[in-house]
């Protein structure tokens, strides 16, 4: 998507579905995103649930270990 310069998507926690999907996603510098933005572009290429439930959280980079995987439980602690 144009304006994202990274991002991943984790689980969090849930009342009623027991986990949700939720986007962290780094924007490119000088990018305006908005979260309604992201969600207009996403929702309507995926099935009703993999829609991004929990909402999208901005921040400045995302978290990787030395061999670039995603650390997806420092994503989740920041949830």
């Amino acid at each position: 998507m144009p304006g994202v310069a990274d991002c991943a998507v984790v689980g969090i926690p849930d009342a009623l579905a027991g986990e949700v999907p939720r986007a962290f996603v780094v924007r490119q510098p000088g990018s305006s995103l908005s979260e309604d933005d992201i969600l207009l572009y996403i929702n309507p290429k995926v099935a009703h649930y993999k829609k991004i439930a929990g909402g999208v959280k901005f921040v400045e980079s995302i978290p990787r270990n030395p061999s670039g995987k995603i650390l997806r439980n420092e994503l989740k602690i920041n949830a």
